[in-house]
C-alpha cells in the first residue's frame, strides 16, 4: 500500500515567546515492511536544525529558534509504501518460559525494555494479569493474542479521557483511555512477565477510502499519532501488536519512533522561553494513494 501523510503540530503563544527548542522524532525508519519514498520536515518560522540518532535509534531533529515569535508550526510530510509483516512463526511457537529463557542471552541491548519507567511503573495489576494470561507453558503467540484481546475487551477507548500526564494507576482504575494508555498497560504486563517490549509511535490508516471487503471495520486511531507495542521474540525479531484494535499490526500501520514509553518516542518535545502559556494543536491526515499498474 502507498500512503501520503501530513502531520502538523502547531503552537500558539498567548504572548510572544523569545526562544523555543524542540526535539522532533518524525523520521520513519527504513524497515522490511515500510519503504520511505519521500520525506520532509518543515519548521515555521525557519531556523537552524541538526540531526542525530537518539539512544533508542530514532532519527531525531533538533530545532532551535532564538527570535521572538507568536506561533510555531512543525509539518511532517511523508510518502511511504507499506508491505505485509511476516511473523516469525518458529519464535512465536515456543512457550513463554522457553522464550524468556532464550531472551536472557540477548545481553544489554534489551535491558532497558525490561525495566519499569516513570510512565510505566511496576503495578500489582500488571503482575496479576501477567501470571494469568502469559502462562509459562502457553505458546507465545497464543498468549500475546490473548493479552491483546483482553486489553481490548476490558478497557474502553474514549478520546480525550486522559492526558499525557495521566498516571497508569488511573487507567487501571477507570479502565478507559486512548491508544497511548493501552500500549502502556500492555507494556507493564509484558515486563512483569520478563518479556522485552517497547512502545511504538506512528501513524494508522483508521478509515480506508475503499475497504478491502464489506466486513472490514475502520481501525480506531487518533487524529494525531497512534501507539502500539512491539515484543521481542526468540530469533531477535520484533513483532507488533495493536491492543486498541485487537490485531497484529499490518500494512495500515507506519512506524515512526520507538522507546520504553511515550516520553521516549514522543513525536515533538520541547520548551520555550516566555511569560505566558501556549496552546497546542496536532493533526494527522493519512491518505491511501492508488498504485500504478
Amino acid at each position: 500500500m502507498l500512503f501520503h501523510v501530513v502531520h502538523t503540530t502547531g503552537y500558539h503563544y498567548v504572548d510572544t515567546a523569545m526562544e523555543a527548542y524542540l526535539e522532533v522524532r518524525l523520521t520513519p525508519p527504513v524497515r522490511a515492511e515500510q519503504e520511505i519514498v519521500r520525506h520532509r520536515i518543515e519548521f515555521l518560522p525557519a531556523a537552524q536544525v541538526s540531526d542525530y540518532l537518539d539512544y533508542f535509534g530514532n532519527q531525531t531533529t533538533f530545532y532551535s529558534m532564538t527570535l521572538r515569535h507568536r506561533q510555531l508550526k512543525v509539518t511532517n510530510r511523508l510518502t511511504v509504501r507499506t508491505r505485509p509483516r511476516v511473523l516469525p512463526e518458529v519464535g512465536l511457537s515456543l512457550s513463554v518460559a522457553e522464550a524468556r529463557q532464550i531472551l536472557k542471552t540477548a545481553g544489554t541491548g534489551v535491558f532497558d525494555y525490561l525495566q519499569p519507567t516513570e510512565a510505566i511503573p511496576s503495578a500489582s495489576e500488571s503482575t496479576a494479569w501477567a501470571r494469568e494470561i502469559l502462562r509459562e507453558n502457553c505458546p507465545l503467540r497464543e498468549c500475546l493474542e490473548a493479552l491483546n484481546a483482553t486489553i481490548h475487551r476490558e478497557f474502553k477507548y474514549r478520546s480525550g479521557s486522559t492526558e499525557i500526564e495521566t498516571p497508569l494507576s488511573h487507567i487501571w482504575k477507570t479502565r478507559e483511555g486512548v491508544c497511548q494508555d493501552f500500549a502502556h498497560v500492555m507494556l507493564g504486563i509484558l515486563r512483569a512477565a520478563h518479556l522485552p517490549c517497547r512502545y511504538v509511535c506512528g501513524y494508522i490508516e483508521s478509515e480506508p477510502a475503499v475497504p478491502a471487503h464489506p466486513a472490514q471495520r475502520p481501525l480506531v486511531g487518533s487524529l494525531a499519532t497512534h501507539a502500539w507495542v512491539e515484543v521481542l521474540v526468540p530469533g531477535m525479531a520484533w513483532v507488533a501488536l495493536d491492543p486498541t484494535n485487537n490485531q497484529w499490526c499490518g500494512e495500515q500501520h507506519i512506524t515512526v519512533a520507538v522507546g520504553r514509553d511515550f516520553l521516549d518516542a514522543a513525536p515533538v518535545r520541547g520548551t520555550f522561553k516566555g511569560s505566558a502559556s501556549q496552546k497546542l494543536k496536532a493533526r494527522v491526515s493519512m491518505q491511501r494513494i492508488p498504485e500504478k499498474l
